[in-house]
């Protein structure tokens, strides 16, 4: 069986690329990455996929008058490698409206929040903010409107008493880094499909059953 051939589209140090490359390392893993696109010259990411032997490019959004033309430039270039599903991982660029629609329910996100909740940016400082007793990570279809789209796994990470937010977003990274993979296997599979209320749906899912309440341990 052929695997799903992915394009990754970095900015930046790549964590969430070197977690789908350690993924695709394993011959049993259904997906391949084909390309790694980067908007900036000097991501770190970039380094990574050469030393795993992938194919980069860069293509970068201050040559481009506007950014339609940037992202027909960046669909041209995963489009000429036969990309059949787009990886966001720390592309920190805003994307058309027609970027969008051409790559629809192929191109994929991930967002350290658990979305619909806290979208956007300083994510984890807003989470400490208000108060919030669980922060998370979400991989999502992409949609027009900024961090929206069919949710297709999410981790929970409970929020400490003494969190600050680089150590909150330190563990949602390690659980971003488990569930992309995840999501990526489970699109590969043909286990994900999109219903009429635009929700992902996942073939074969045992959701868990158990409930966390945080603070716990605490007598009454």
């Amino acid at each position: 069986m052929s695997k799903l051939k992915l394009s990754v589209m970095i900015s930046g140090r790549g964590s969430n690329l070197q977690a789908l490359i350690d993924a695709c390392a394993d011959p049993a893993f259904p997906a391949e990455i084909i390309l790694v696109l980067s908007n900036r010259p000097g991501a770190q990411g970039l380094d990574r996929a050469a030393k795993a032997g992938i194919a980069t490019q860069v293509i970068d959004h201050k040559d481009f008058a506007d950014r339609a033309t940037f992202d027909r430039e960046m669909t041209a270039a995963m489009e000429a490698v036969g990309t059949e599903l787009v990886c966001l991982a720390g592309f920190m660029r805003l994307l058309s409206d027609e970027f969008v629609d051409h790559w629809r329910d192929k191109m994929i996100n991930i967002h350290p929040s658990l979305l619909p909740s806290f979208k956007g940016l300083d994510v984890q400082e807003r989470v400490l903010a208000l108060g919030a007793r669980f922060a998370g990570c979400t991989v999502h279809y992409v949609r027009k409107e900024m961090d929206t789209g069919p949710i297709i796994v999410q981790a929970v990470v409970p929020v400490l008493s003494d969190d600050t937010p680089d150590a909150l977003a330190a563990r949602v990274l390690e659980r971003e880094h488990e569930i992309y993979p995840l999501a990526v296997r489970l699109i590969a599979e043909g286990r994900v499909t999109i219903d009429e209320k635009d929700r992902a749906i996942i073939d074969g899912a045992a959701p868990s059953n158990t409930s966390i309440v945080n603070p716990s341990g605490i007598a009454g």
